[in-house]
């Protein structure tokens, strides 16, 4: 068997990283740097994150060719990035040694005193942003790596000194299994990534291989509300907690109110008798499981309860994450990267809170296979938008298989009884929108592609529009 090289072995030397616009990659990249590794690395075009890394140091390339290894001592490639791409089969066919990003980010684990994984099919960048922001709050020092951008560590990764690392530990392509945590956090179980899954039960058992990395001195976390993860629970030997809404879990949120923004206030009590009031500023009831999960953790790694909450109050949320990034035609615009229907049914429902009149929802489809394989649950996850829009499927590591077309969706959904469009690129979707959007309304764009450009390449229109009229009055 091949030896798979070790990032230790390469300090000051050139690092090639195969996408690395790329929500993890991006973070490990700048990582990197700070740990002083000569870092470049090559993507198919300009990604909102590029230029993070960039500004951090890193040479970028844009759009995949052989010749870009060509002076790597080692390359990183993200599960994305099949054997026949151009710089991978370079680097095979010049002996350069390579990594897949999942064991990249395992290497930096592991040299670490205290391991945290945060895994789940829904919620790990949320739920890692706020227990990353309790962690600092309450002076442990961690390190930090989050698949998006958290102004409060100016980016997607933070250096710490204490030996705690905490990371976002994805069930994709199982590449968690390469991750070894002293603690696991379980958000829950669902059916995605089924290109790679069988169906939901080898998604549950491979949760439950993930649980099974931690030392016998570990702790287990997870959702005492999903009988999934609780299964998982019952088989381990090391130590578990339980949160979640029901009385049997281990911390416990009751009562949990929504205020009229959707934003959730619980009582957060433990097994030990404690009890504080958590008031979150973000709104959905899933977010107060995120925030739950987070506290969990905090709590079992010692800090201050009413620290930890305080620390909760204050966090206004990720990038990408129900963010709102402008207004046109005096209708509010928001992205939310939920990218599989219940992710988007979630961000619809918030929406819906916040808008006054009409709701648009704009889905940008993830693959074909996701499409495939969760279609009849794609057919009404925006049902409470009053339109929905629909733009061309973003194909992201996949190619077209040619049976499967986002009209297909529109034509489902309509037949659900959803008022749905077909907007296939994002001129097509801003024009619509520009037509139809008024006063009051709300605007949402969905998706995990490249969806959010649509929102940037709005506002640079709307720029450029405010400075012509600027310079017609000025004239």
């Amino acid at each position: 068997m091949e030896q798979v090289p070790h990032i230790r072995d390469y300090v000051g030397r050139t690092v090639h990283m195969i996408g690395i616009g790329g929500s993890s990659m991006s973070g490990l990249a700048q990582m990197l740097l700070a740990k002083g590794y000569r870092v470049q690395g090559s993507d198919r075009d300009e990604g909102y994150l590029i230029q993070d890394v960039r500004d951090a140091g890193a040479r970028i390339m844009i759009g995949h060719r052989a010749e870009n290894v060509h002076g790597a001592d080692l390359v990183i490639y993200s599960a994305a990035i099949h054997p026949d791409n151009p710089e991978r089969a370079e680097a095979a066919r010049l002996g350069i040694p390579s990594l897949e990003r999942a064991y990249l980010l395992g290497q930096l684990m592991e040299s670490s005193r205290m391991g945290i994984g945060v895994c789940g099919a829904h919620g790990k960048t949320t739920t890692t942003s706020i227990l990353a922001l309790i962690l600092m709050r309450c002076g442990k020092d961690p390190s930090i790596h989050i698949g998006g951008k958290l102004d409060a560590i100016g980016g997607s990764t933070r250096v710490g000194r204490s030996g705690i690392f905490l990371a976002e530990a994805c069930e994709y392509n199982r590449s968690f299994l390469h991750m070894p945590p002293q603690m696991a956090v379980v958000l829950n179980i669902d059916a995605d990534h089924l290109d790679c899954y069988r169906d939901i039960d080898e998604i549950e058992e491979t949760f439950g291989r993930y649980l099974h990395l931690l030392p016998a001195d570990g702790i287990a976390i997870g959702n005492g509300d999903d009988p999934r993860i609780v299964r998982q629970l019952g088989k381990l030997s090391c130590r578990t907690v339980t949160f979640g809404f029901g009385e049997a879990c281990d911390y416990r949120a009751y009562p949990c109110e929504e205020d009229e923004r959707g934003c959730c206030r619980f009582d957060l009590t433990g097994r030990d008798g404690f009890n504080v009031s958590v008031r979150m500023q973000v709104p959905g009831r899933f977010n107060a499981d995120n925030a739950l999960a987070a506290l969990t953790a905090a709590l079992e790694l010692g800090c201050d309860p009413a620290e930890a909450a305080r620390a909760v109050e204050e966090f206004t949320g990720a990038h990408r994450r129900f963010e709102k990034t402008g207004e046109l035609n005096g209708a509010e615009l928001f992205h939310d990267y939920g990218h599989n229907p219940a992710e988007m049914r979630n961000a619809v429902s918030i929406a819906r809170k916040r808008c006054g009149k009409t709701l648009y929802a704009v889905m940008q489809p993830h693959t074909y296979s996701r499409v495939k394989a969760l279609f009849n649950d794609y057919l009404n996850c925006t049902e409470e938008a009053d339109v929905t829009l629909v733009t061309d499927i973003c194909a992201a590591r996949e190619k077209d298989p040619g049976d499967i077309r986002s009209s297909m969706l529109v034509d489902g959904m309509r037949a659900h009884g959803v008022n749905a469009f077909l907007t296939p690129t994002f001129d097509d979707t801003e024009d619509w929108l520009r037509r139809h959007l008024q006063p009051g309304d709300l605007a949402i764009t969905m998706g995990c592609g490249d969806i959010n450009m649509l929102n940037e390449q709005i506002r640079r229109h709307e720029a450029s529009s405010a400075g012509a009229d600027e310079n017609r009055t000025n004239s």
